[in-house]
């Protein structure tokens, strides 16, 4: 990691390398975002351009989160490339399933008001007898969509309450979404929830002027 970051690097003195490294890993490796306050490198806006310019050396970028929390993810480019290779996208059963997730956990609840617009973390898990009733899938193929989905960070089980016996929300990989990620995303849910609303016709109008796909 060293050799491949050294052109970035060698301006800085050993304390200034050290921090920088340092954001870099956590916005790497934790599963949430890391506050700002935690890491010189993510406060000061120069180093923060240097973290970028080594995140985008593996087609990285900084995701800003609650204004002064970070987390790493794919830039958008590299996301699109990597969702035309089947092997970096979910089996189809894996897929409806997260849908629900999504659908009853996020859309429904924002809907309401429940949830600002642009965030996918809930408080509102979907339980797996709501899962159970909306998908064809047999108990067991359920069950294994979602161990894999929850391996792969794109849900989390947890408890609503102490007296509550839970459900699945959107997992921390979320978080990774940048906001042309995240608004896409919207745009798709609603696409799959209502596709003969106006919503959805103002959706497939709009891409179509776009030259993009529906």
């Amino acid at each position: 990691m060293s050799e491949l970051f050294e052109p970035l690097l060698r301006p800085y003195d050993e304390r200034r390398r050290a921090e920088l490294v340092a954001a870099y890993m956590a916005v790497e490796h934790a599963a949430e975002p890391v506050p700002e306050v935690r890491f010189p490198a993510l406060r000061e806006p120069a180093l923060r351009r240097t973290v970028e310019e080594m995140l985008a050396l593996s087609g990285r970028t900084l995701v800003r989160s609650e204004r002064t929390r970070w987390i790493s993810g794919y830039r958008d480019d590299v996301a699109a490339a990597l969702a035309e290779d089947p092997d970096c996208v979910p089996a189809a059963r894996e897929r409806a399933v997260l849908a629900l997730v999504l659908i009853h956990s996020v859309a429904i609840p924002r809907a309401a008001g429940l949830l600002e617009d642009d965030t996918w973390a809930s408080p509102h898990p979907t339980p797996a007898e709501e899962l159970r009733r909306r998908t064809q899938l047999p108990v067991g193929e359920l069950d294994a969509a979602l161990r894999r989905l929850r391996l792969a960070g794109l849900v989390a089980q947890v408890k609503a309450g102490p007296d509550d016996a839970g459900g699945f929300v959107p997992g921390p990989q979320f978080h990774r979404l940048t906001a042309a990620a995240r608004r896409r995303l919207q745009e798709e849910l609603i696409l799959a929830a209502g596709p003969d609303s106006p919503l959805a016709a103002a959706i497939r109008a709009r891409r179509r002027g776009r030259g993009e796909g529906t």
